[in-house]
């Protein structure tokens, strides 16, 4: 005899329905077929099962195609990390082909692609610096960083224009895996978005926080005006930022909503290998609310980002 007042609920009289007559999420027909050797990226892209991820991994692609054949904007958002996996050439193919129509990049990946540009590597050791005070302390990076922001003012241009402008005059040896370079040779819009006392060229004696601050904000404006164009079919991909990005997308976005400019019917996609609050709530949810689309894949920049810019080539033919 059971200490407890309840007793077990009687089951015999619940009902069912046959399992053939219920709706289903998922059918045999959306299962993945297995690799054959020598298959072409094609065929494997149609074998993988039309479930979860992929069907959003090709619904993004599509979206881009789409908005290439709209000519609408398709803005790339970027993190630092995303240009130390080596990605840029990638994103400057797709650039090329007209896919992408402008990047917005946070400060820590302009630093990153300005060394890649000048001395075709990047990304110091930090755990060894830190300790003796030389963390980010590199000259040629601080020093011409920081004088682009100076050609900013004076020539009334954005921070990414006038490092791109910059970084030719110098006549880099890696300029073509560049994305600053190649968007300035390109006359594609770059913006860089700086949080000042975030990136390593602020520590320098040639920082100037009036010249950082006006040349960041101009490509804000700039920026506010790429956003515009992604009204009508556009897309807006946030690849690799956590926390800079989509708070300045937040931010342009309403400011085209509060002039009262039309901003509708556009995708948005967050891609990182860990998903975080700002970018689900501030490019794939609020944006998009009622107007458009927004998706989140998770996973590995180096792996994920090549097999998008694949899906994406693909679908065009």
């Amino acid at each position: 005899m059971s200490r407890y007042k309840l007793s077990p609920i009687d089951l015999s009289k619940t009902q069912s329905y046959s399992l053939f007559e219920r709706p289903s999420k998922v059918t045999k027909n959306d299962f993945a077929n297995p690799y054959k050797n020598k298959s072409s990226f094609s065929t494997w892209l149609e074998n993988l099962p039309n479930i979860l991820a992929v069907k959003d991994l090709k619904n993004i692609a599509q979206a881009v195609v789409n908005a290439r054949r709209k000519e609408r904007a398709v803005i790339i958002g970027l993190g630092g990390h995303v240009i130390k996996c080596g990605l840029a050439p990638v994103l400057i193919d797709l650039m090329k082909q007209g896919f992408i129509t402008g990047f917005a990049m946070n400060g820590s990946a302009a630093i990153h692609d300005f060394e890649i540009a000048l001395a075709g590597f990047t990304s110091e050791d930090v755990d060894a610096s830190l300790s003796k005070g030389d963390f980010g302390m590199a000259e040629e990076t601080g020093q011409i960083i920081n004088q682009a922001s100076f050609l900013a003012v004076e020539e009334n241009i954005g921070f990414g224009e006038a490092l791109g402008k910059t970084l030719i005059e110098l006549n880099p040896t890696n300029s073509d895996v560049s994305l600053l370079c190649t968007s300035y040779q390109e006359k594609a819009p770059l913006t860089i978005h700086l949080a000042i006392g975030t990136d390593i060229v602020h520590m320098h004696k040639s920082a100037d926080g009036a010249k950082l601050g006006a040349a960041t904000h101009q490509d804000f404006r700039l920026f506010c005006s790429m956003v515009r164009e992604l009204s009508g079919g556009g897309v807006y991909l946030n690849l690799g930022s956590a926390v800079l990005m989509p708070e300045v997308f937040l931010k342009a976005v309403t400011v085209i909503r509060n002039l009262e400019l039309p901003l509708e019917d556009f995708t948005t996609a967050n891609l990182d290998f860990i998903q975080h609050y700002r970018p689900l709530t501030n490019v794939v949810k609020r944006p998009v609310a009622g107007v458009g689309k927004g998706y989140a894949l998770t996973g590995h920049h180096e792996l994920l980002i090549p097999l998008l810019a694949a899906a994406i080539i693909e679908l065009s033919n």
